[in-house]
């Protein structure tokens, strides 16, 4: 490991990074970073206890012993969620058939949804023609 390194290692760990995002920058095996860190004990800054939102950038204020707030507001949550739909684990999507008239249609989540529209189960219900 050459001395230009050494340094950009340390002034990296000063800014806050971790082993791996070092090793990424700088070409260099992860275990490289942590034993060079760990023999010149350079430890990584503690990070500030503030929390800020991931859509608009305000401090999101945090309750001890719960889970940690990622977003200000319902609104940013689900703006910062819309903005950023490849991110979202869409593997629940099912495809079904309707009892009552038989059209294929999609199903995200639920695996007890039976019909295609809230018609369709209103006539299956409680009569209304003939069911498939």
């Amino acid at each position: 490991m050459t001395e230009l390194q050494k340094h950009q290692i340390m002034n990296l760990r000063e800014k806050g990074y971790g082993y791996i995002k070092i090793a990424n920058e700088l070409g260099i095996s992860v275990n490289t970073i942590k034993s060079f860190c760990r023999r010149q004990n350079i430890i990584k800054p503690k990070a500030d206890d503030k929390h800020y939102c991931k859509c608009c950038g305000k401090e999101v204020e945090q309750t001890k012993g719960r889970k940690e707030k990622k977003f200000c507001s319902d609104s940013c949550r689900m703006k910062w969620w819309n903005g950023n739909l490849d991110k979202v684990n869409r593997k629940a999507y099912q495809q079904r058939k309707c009892l009552k008239c038989g059209n294929e249609f999609t199903v995200y989540g639920s695996k007890k949804k039976k019909f295609c529209t809230h018609k369709c189960y209103i006539l299956f219900r409680f009569g209304g023609g003939n069911n498939v």
